[in-house]
């Protein structure tokens, strides 16, 4: 098995406990649910273009950063200029929470996306639940009809859809309803990063689509290539978090962009 089949085993599990402790009603009766979403394409045309992550850890990397707190970091994301958050909501692979979100939700007033393994509807409901405004849907973790069913239950509940793709074969899963496409620029099988790879496949997107270039950023000359390339968002999470301080490492950032 590969790290992301074992990713998605351990995620089913998850997902039928979550079902057997709230219900869809409760999660429906949340203060959150009713709330007025931000959109993350707005935000990306009209700010940075960062979409900054607060991750503590990674399958590839380990542990990254387990000394800070959610909103020390997003808060600070968004007075530097990120034009959203993501925040990762995996565990056991991550260490992540859905107490990260709702912990920072009432604090910031940008887009916030999160950012899981989506293969159940019940997580949307959940994302809804606890204040995300965008949720992430993984092409290699899905077929093409369940990428559409999902899109369209995502817009139901006013949340707005980044497709994250990684191979050619990949561009089937995107249809027309999709907000924003990731191109992840890392394989998740076996975590290697290719920017060039990622452009070749943003030439093969409908030019109107907003792009986003995720992961395996690691220094501005890698961000100033993707943006020359045309590419709309950059999806940034290790090279601010690696820092003792992401916040500063962050506004360092946006202040060379």
């Amino acid at each position: 098995m590969t790290i992301l089949d074992k990713i998605i085993e351990r995620k089913k599990e998850e997902v039928a406990a979550a079902k057997s402790r709230i219900s869809l009603d409760r999660l429906k009766d949340t203060s959150f649910f009713g709330r007025p979403t931000y959109s993350l394409k707005e935000s990306i045309s009209n700010k940075s273009g960062i979409i900054a992550e607060f991750k503590r850890q990674s399958p590839s990397k380990g542990i990254i950063n387990n000394n800070v707190q959610p909103l020390e970091v997003v808060s600070a994301y968004e007075n530097s200029g990120a034009s959203g958050v993501s925040i990762l909501t995996d565990h056991d692979f991550f260490g992540g929470d859905l107490n990260d979100i709702l912990s920072v939700r009432n604090d910031i007033n940008i887009p916030i996306l999160r950012k899981d393994f989506m293969i159940d509807e019940y997580q949307f409901y959940e994302a809804k639940s606890i204040g995300a405004d965008v949720v992430l849907l993984i092409a290699s973790c899905l077929s093409p009809a369940q990428v559409q069913e999902f899109t369209e239950l995502a817009h139901q509940l006013k949340l707005e859809v980044l497709l994250e793709i990684h191979t050619e074969d990949e561009l089937k899963h995107f249809n027309s309803e999709i907000d924003l496409v990731g191109i992840n620029n890392r394989n998740l099988k076996n975590f290697k990063v290719d920017l060039q790879h990622s452009v070749q496949l943003k030439n093969q997107l409908p030019k109107e689509v907003l792009s986003v270039a995720e992961s395996g950023i690691y220094s501005l000359e890698d961000f100033q290539f993707l943006k020359e390339k045309g590419f709309d968002g950059f999806l940034m999470g290790e090279y601010f978090m690696k820092n003792t301080d992401p916040a500063k490492a962050f506004e360092e950032f946006a202040s060379q962009i």
